[in-house]
């Protein structure tokens, strides 16, 4: 099930599902640790005798974001019940509180009272062992703790505070937890509960026909009991619902640093631009770490996860927030970048958001032949996004401050690791984490990473830096155009492949290839690319009525339909984009535009991006929302808008 709606601020991020009920907490960092794990903190309403659960098909849901924020808005009703909710999430932007705010309406003509159930189903520290869950009768508020971390619930009516609360076992010894307790209406006010434990708070309202109230839901999250009575000081002191209006005004004004000329492109583009830049902020900590994902349903399939810091996808993503106008956003994850950098310079498969290693499944050793399990395109994505964010910004003291500790030393790897017979970097994992050898993705990484560090090195006086790193990667430039050039269709191919001592041209259509252009080792309308290009969208073009274009041929990552390998977004866009950088006049953008929109109109109702779609149903596949997604249309639009702009002051 994907996650609809995801909000944060650098330390928490909470992921919601399609009935706007939270499945994810994550803190002290953006992506770890998991406090829910995938269960539900389901939301039920009482209303005179009848129970309801947000999660009943009887519910219809409306949801999405306030505009340009991070701060959701959604629209609820359940005709059984006569009752409608608008509900509005927020995590607050400095602080780690999250804040709800519903307003109930009773479509009924009759007075009626009306209860609302809060169930916090927790596994602090992603375990089940030794929580507890208490109500504190002084602040009249429960609390959930294990160690050095704590939850606070708290909230108000118009009128009352918290009306009942009640705290027990869940997921043990047949007990399935306080949430049962509701849906007679009332809560048993048991006061304390260890183990795997839940509670439920619940509020009263009378509300007369056809009126609305307002009811208030927050979340203090902490280190000890003080910090987050505190917190619960300053929501009440402050006002919940002035909090989180400051919030929206917040985020709003965040987003209109961007670019807000958006030439021809329709609303919905612009609404998912937005949506886009602020998926990438709410997956990225305070401390650098830009997480791939937070969709924790994934490890149903393979219990790991993508909270993870890819430095590929990072810097892919660092190149878009830069180029948007958030340099300071995207400097914490170079930072981030040069604290893990290896002693021999190069960046390791991934990394948890704390900086430690992530989990991986490349081997030191296959068939008695070691090999370093890396994929080398992310140290040289890196160092070439840090150059583009200088390029845009012209921030010259930046990167002096990661000169010694990240661009000296990832050049130096990157140029070393060579082979030289083929002018080409040795063998590593490609970008899709699937295969060994010697890719065109790669090497276009590598040759972008090390004409950035010549460029780093001639900024700071360095010639005979700047020089070598230029030699090596013009060498590098003539391996790709001799060695991964397929002479007898006249395109590049995806790679090398060793095999029997001998390496081989891996054939298989591939959109990776992208990187050719995008990259700057050739020009977009260069034939070969051309020609390249136009086989990726002929081979990968998805021929259904779903549309979009997959990764590369015969693709069985959750691969569901024999006929058709599955659309990915970052695929679809990367053919946009190419033809984008080609077009000559305004009428060559057409195809990109049609695209730009085909993803608008793919987009979950949110305006989530999921990896990739199901080629005959549409549905979201994998996880949901995708960092790099999300990053590819947000970029995609900027090219656009710089393209157009371009082409009509040159047809003026």
């Amino acid at each position: 099930m994907p996650r609809h709606l995801v909000i944060g601020n650098g330390h928490i991020a909470i992921g919601f599902d399609e009935t706007a009920q939270i499945r994810d907490i994550y803190y002290p960092f953006v992506g770890e640790l998991n406090h829910v794990g995938g269960h539900r903190c389901a939301i039920g309403f009482w209303v005179e005798g009848q129970f309801s659960w947000f999660r009943d098909p009887a519910w219809e849901f409306d949801i999405g974001y306030h505009e340009k924020s991070l701060v959701t808005h959604i629209q609820a009703e359940h005709p059984g019940l006569e009752l409608s909710v608008t509900s509005e999430d927020a995590v607050h932007q400095r602080l780690n509180v999250y804040l709800k705010r519903m307003t109930i309406t009773n479509n009924a003509d009759t007075s009626r009272e009306v209860r609302v159930f809060f169930n916090n189903d927790l596994m602090i520290s992603e375990t089940e062992v030794g929580d507890t869950a208490l109500y504190d009768p002084e602040r009249r508020v429960v609390y959930h703790y294990k160690r050095n971390i704590y939850f606070l619930f708290n909230g108000a009516t118009e009128s009352t505070r918290l009306f009942q609360y009640s705290t027990g076992v869940k997921r043990f010894n047949h007990s399935e937890g306080t949430w049962r307790d509701a849906e007679d209406g009332e809560l048993m006010e048991n006061p304390i509960a260890q183990g795997s434990v839940d509670s439920v708070i619940s509020f009263r309202l009378f509300l007369k026909p056809k009126e609305s109230q307002l009811l208030n839901y927050w979340m203090a999250v902490g280190s000890n009991l003080q910090e987050v009575g505190d917190l619960d000081d300053y929501v009440k002191d402050s006002g919940p619902n002035l909090l989180l209006d400051r919030v929206i005004v917040y985020w709003q004004r965040w987003a209109d640093k961007s670019a807000t000329w958006f030439a021809d492109l329709p609303a919905n583009v612009q609404t998912l631009f937005y949506t886009s830049l602020l998926m990438v902020r709410a997956h990225s900590d305070a401390n650098g770490a830009i997480v791939a994902a937070l969709d924790s349903d994934i490890l149903q399939y393979n219990r790991d996860h993508y909270n993870y810091v890819w430095p590929r996808d990072g810097a892919l993503a660092a190149m878009t927030m830069s180029e948007a106008g958030y340099h300071g956003m995207v400097r914490p994850f170079f930072r981030f970048c040069a604290d893990a950098l290896t002693e021999d310079g190069y960046l390791r498969h991934k990394y948890n958001p704390d900086g430690t290693p992530g989990s991986s499944w490349h081997p030191y050793i296959v068939r008695n032949e070691r090999r370093l399990p890396i994929q080398e395109d992310e140290t040289g994505l890196t160092l070439m996004a840090l150059w583009r964010d200088f390029t845009h910004h012209q921030e010259i003291e930046f990167p002096q401050s990661v000169y010694d500790t990240l661009i000296r030393p990832a050049a130096a790897f990157l140029a070393d690791y060579m082979d030289s017979a083929l002018s080409l970097p040795k063998p590593s994992y490609d970008l899709w984490e699937e295969r060994y050898g010697i890719f065109t993705f790669t090497s276009s990484a590598v040759y972008g990473g090390l004409t950035a560090a010549a460029n780093f090195f001639h900024l700071y006086g360095n010639d005979f830096l700047s020089e070598r790193y230029q030699k090596t990667a013009a060498a590098i430039h003539h391996g790709i155009v001799s060695n991964l050039y397929d002479q007898d269709r006249g395109i590049f191919v995806r790679g090398l492949i060793r095999e029997n001592g001998r390496w081989q041209l891996d054939k298989t259509i591939d959109s990776s290839v992208f990187a050719l252009w995008a990259f700057e080792v050739l020009p977009a309308d260069d034939e070969r690319v051309v020609r390249t290009m136009q086989a990726v969208e002929e081979t990968l073009t998805v021929r259904t009525a779903v549309g979009g274009i997959g990764r590369y041929e015969d693709d069985s990552y959750f691969r569901f339909s024999n006929a058709e390998i599955n659309p990915w977004f970052i695929s679809t866009l990367w053919v946009a984009d190419w033809k984008i950088a080609k077009a000559r006049c305004l009428a060559d953008l057409a195809e990109a535009r049609e695209t730009l929109i085909w993803v608008a109109n793919h987009s979950l109702p949110s305006g989530a991006l999921p990896e990739q779609l199901h080629p005959l149903t549409g549905e979201a596949l994998s996880v949901s929302p995708l960092t790099w997604s999300h990053a590819a249309m947000a970029s995609t639009v900027l090219h656009y808008i710089d393209r157009y702009r371009h082409l009509l002051n040159a047809a003026e």
